[in-house]
Parts: C-alpha cells; sequence; structure tokens
C-alpha cells in the first residue's frame, strides 16, 4: 500500500493505477455491448430474424459465467498487469470478427468469443485491492466498477452516431471495428502504465493453481455446493438454445452440453479436491484460516444486485413503453437513467462501507433494494410517469450501491485469493441475470419485480450470517516470513 492521499485529480501513484484500470474495464464493457444500440442495423444487413437477435443476445453473456472464474483464477496466478492487456488484446479479435461477419453464423460465433470480455472486471479488483488500504478500499473498488461500468451506456450513446459518421447501410460495422481498435491499443497502453503492487510490496499467489484453496473440509463441500448454480445457469442456456425454445441448437447438441456440463462439474469437483487434499491430512494453522461462508454470502447477494441489474437494464425500456404507452425512443431515455446511476451509486455504496462497516452497509442497502423492487412490481399505468422514474432511479441507487458494498468486501477475505473469488462472486452476478431474464419469459412484468424483491431478501437473511472484517489477515513471503494485512 502507498500512504498519499486519495485526490481523484491526481494522475500519479495508487491513482494512477485506478484511473488506468477503470479506463480498462470501461473499455471492456464499451466491447461487451458496441451491439445493442446497432442491433436493428446489424440484423438489416445480415437478415437476421427476431429468434436470431434473441440469439445473439443470449450468447452475448454465456461464456461470461465461465470466464469470470477462469480469468479470476489467471490473475491471482500471473498478476492483473498481464491479465488485463493479455485479456484486451485477444478481445479485439472476435470484436473485428463480428465487426466483418457476413453470415448469423460467424456474427453468433464472434458474440459467444466476445462474452469473455465480460471477465474483465474480476481483473481491476485484485489490482485495485493491492494499491489501497482498507479504509479506502471500498471506495477505490466503487469508482473502479461504477466508473467502468459505464462502458455499456457509452457505447450506447456513441456508437450509433460513429456509425452515422461513416455513412452507409453498414456504417455499423466500422463503429464495433473502432471499439475493437481502442481495445487492442489501450491493451499496450495499460501494459505500460501500471505494475502489479506498490514499491516494496509482495504479490501473494495461491499455493496451487486449478481450484479454490479454502481452509476446512466443510468449507470443501460448501464451495462444491456452490459451484451447481453456476452450471446449472449454463445449462439454462443450453435449454435456451435447444428446439424447447429458440432452436438454435438440435436435440442431440443439446443433450451432448448437457452431459458435456455434468462431467465438467465432475472434473472441476475433482480439481477443486486435488488443490485442498492437505485438509484430509492436517488442519490449517489458524492463522492462515479464512471462512468460505464469506464468500457465499457474497455470492448470493451480487446474484441479486448485479444480477437484476442487467436484467432491469434489458427490459426496462420495453417494461415503460407497454405500461405507459410510450415510444420506444422516449422509453430507452427514461430507462437509460437506470443505468447513469453507476456514475455515482456505486461508489457511494463503496465510500458507504469504508466508513459504516461493510456489513451494516450491505444489510441497509439489501433491505433498500427489496423494498425497491417490491415499489417497482406495484407500478402500473395508474401512476404518474414521473414517480415511475423516481421508483426506479431510487431501486437503481440500492442495487448499484449494493454492487460497490459487496466488493467493498470481497478483497478483504483472502488476500492471494482475491481473483479468485472476485471472479466467483462476479459469475454469481451474471447467474442472476440468467436467472431473472428466464424468469420474466415466464410471468409479467410485476411478478418479475416481486420476484427479484424475493430473492433481496433471502440476500438479506444470508447475510446476517456474514462476519464483519476485522483486524488482520496473514499471507506467507516467498522466504516464509508471514505478513499481516489491516482489513478493518
Amino acid at each position: 500500500m502507498t500512504g498519499e492521499k486519495f485526490n481523484l485529480i491526481s494522475f500519479t501513484g495508487k491513482m494512477k493505477v485506478l484511473h488506468a484500470s477503470w479506463i480498462a474495464f470501461f473499455i471492456t464493457f464499451l466491447v461487451w455491448f458496441n451491439h445493442a444500440p446497432l442491433m436493428q442495423a446489424i440484423a438489416g444487413t445480415l437478415g437476421l430474424s427476431s429468434q436470431e437477435i434473441k440469439t445473439l443476445l443470449i450468447l452475448n453473456v454465456a461464456l461470461t459465467i465461465p470466464a469470470r472464474v477462469i480469468i479470476g483464477a489467471l490473475t491471482d496466478r500471473f498478476g492483473p498487469r498481464l491479465v488485463y492487456s493479455v485479456l484486451l488484446a485477444v478481445s479485439s479479435i472476435p470484436c473485428f470478427m463480428f465487426a466483418f461477419a457476413d453470415t448469423f453464423l460467424q456474427a453468433a460465433i464472434a458474440r459467444f468469443a466476445l462474452g469473455f470480455v465480460g471477465a474483465g472486471f474480476v481483473i481491476g479488483i485484485r489490482m485495485v485491492s493491492e494499491w489501497f488500504p482498507a479504509n479506502e478500499l471500498g471506495t477505490a473498488e466503487g469508482i473502479y466498477g461504477g466508473w467502468g461500468n459505464f462502458g455499456s451506456a457509452a457505447a450506447a450513446i456513441s456508437l450509433p452516431t460513429v456509425a452515422l459518421l461513416f455513412g452507409g447501410d453498414e456504417g455499423w460495422r466500422y463503429a464495433i471495428a473502432s471499439t475493437g481498435a481502442i481495445c487492442l491499443f489501450y491493451s499496450v497502453i495499460y501494459y505500460r502504465t501500471v505494475r502489479n503492487t506498490p514499491e516494496g510490496s509482495t504479490y501473494f499467489k495461491p499455493k496451487q493453481v486449478g481450484g479454490m484453496e479454502v481452509t476446512s473440509k466443510g468449507d470443501l463441500i460448501f464451495l462444491l455446493i456452490m459451484k451447481v448454480p453456476m452450471y446449472a445457469a449454463l445449462a439454462l442456456l443450453t435449454w435456451k438454445l435447444s428446439p424447447s425454445n429458440i432452436d438454435m441448437l438440435s436435440s442431440t447438441v443439446s443433450y451432448g452440453m448437457y452431459i458435456g456440463l455434468v462431467f465438467l462439474y465432475i472434473f472441476d469437483s475433482y480439481k477443486v479436491i486435488q488443490v485442498n487434499k492437505n485438509l484430509f491430512k492436517e488442519p490449517v494453522p489458524e492463522i492462515h484460516q479464512y471462512k468460505f461462508k464469506q464468500v457465499a454470502v457474497l455470492n448470493i447477494l451480487y446474484f441479486a444486485t448485479f444480477g437484476s441489474e442487467l436484467a432491469v437494464v434489458s427490459m426496462l425500456p420495453l417494461f415503460f413503453s407497454e405500461v405507459f404507452a410510450l415510444d420506444m425512443v422516449y422509453a430507452g431515455l427514461l430507462a437509460s437513467a437506470y443505468a447513469f446511476m453507476n456514475l455515482m451509486s456505486r461508489p457511494g455504496g463503496g465510500w458507504i462501507s469504508d466508513r459504516c462497516g461493510r456489513k451494516k452497509t450491505l444489510l441497509i442497502l439489501t433491505a433498500g433494494l427489496a423494498v425497491g423492487y417490491l415499489c417497482m412490481g406495484l407500478v402500473d399505468g395508474t401512476w404518474p410517469l414521473w414517480l415511475a422514474v423516481a421508483a426506479a432511479m431510487a431501486c437503481s441507487f440500492f442495487v448499484q450501491a449494493g454492487e460497490g458494498a459487496v466488493f467493498a468486501a470481497v478483497p478483504l477475505i483472502k488476500r492471494r485469493l482475491t481473483g479468485q473469488i472476485a471472479g466467483m462472486t462476479g459469475a454469481y452476478g451474471n447467474v442472476g441475470a440468467v436467472t431473472y431474464l428466464t424468469v420474466l419469459s415466464f410471468v409479467d412484468y410485476q411478478t418479475f419485480f416481486f420476484v427479484i424483491a424475493g430473492t433481496a431478501v433471502v440476500g438479506f437473511i444470508t447475510l446476517l450470517f456474514m462476519e464483519e472484517p476485522k483486524g488482520q489477515m496473514a499471507e506467507v513471503n516467498e522466504d516464509g516470513t508471514v505478513e499481516l494485512i489491516t482489513v478493518s
């Protein structure tokens, strides 16, 4: 850690790393959602049906669930500087492929591969945690997440104009390709700008690779159970692509993928057990122990916060359009207020967490989340439009401040595993989005909001079992000495 003051207008030391990292995250979201505002033009050029458009939207998030877990492990092993730079450079390739695709199949393959860029978020979580002390960590992580997350809104605002500047029916191709060029260019900038740790600090790595380390046999079983929803979400995505839904995959391929997911879970479980086999021989010294329940609680909370954000952003324009009989352009502008809240809400949640405590902040924000979505479920055509928009923005504050508070706690569990913990928690956000959007396909808008409110209540109950991070956590230097890292 460095002793310099927290100064947002500074571009040296730890502040330089924070600015460089949120810009990297901003670019990943710019690329990840570059298709959304141009989908009408893309569909016209490629002759896509409504089912094919829905398929592209699903494929865009499908790979992000396993990608966040994988990227988290790679970050812990090789360091955020290298992993973020490589991710940005490699992600430019499917971005260019999508920009110049001539068929639906080419576009679908490129969009599926681009799901990997959505994993960039977890890299910066580890990077920021290396540079900021515990009393500033929530604010720093909130700025990283909130300002970076704005990349999706920036895509919606800027890319249609860029497409018009290039002109013609295929201006969208050059608009999307420009984001790939930015991604490739910034990969070099990031690598040359940052370092993994401050001068003289140690970058702690996991003792083994291949699975997350836990420190008790009970936690090992808990970890294996918590992995099930991630595979279930991938099975749910397979079902959406099967003949039972949009019919992109044949029955044979669908069943093959189901079987493949079962075997992949078995293999994943085997690797986790191998990494933690020492637990069956001798107990982990108390100084090195951590409680996996801390991770599980944050997973569930991110399921409800970021999962609901992704789902609501996808449906809110249509909700305003249908409930209040608005044209889609006006409805889209009103709905954009929900995403704009990210700029202040997520840093605000981290800042409050730094000053009021991790658990207390999460309890208040999760309760607000439940009440907010309960109110959204009561919105109907009899409400004044301004009141419905105000309810959506208030709900958005609790959602995004809650996200900031979750990741104010993630780096305080076990330093050398921060990437893997962030990866798993981040993946649960995508699991939440898949779950909520699937629910929406079966129920009306009001029930959809009530379901989210219900999961927020579940999150509040599980939060009661979380322990406030306090004292110090221990990590071992390469020379065998123990370093104590303050977490409160």
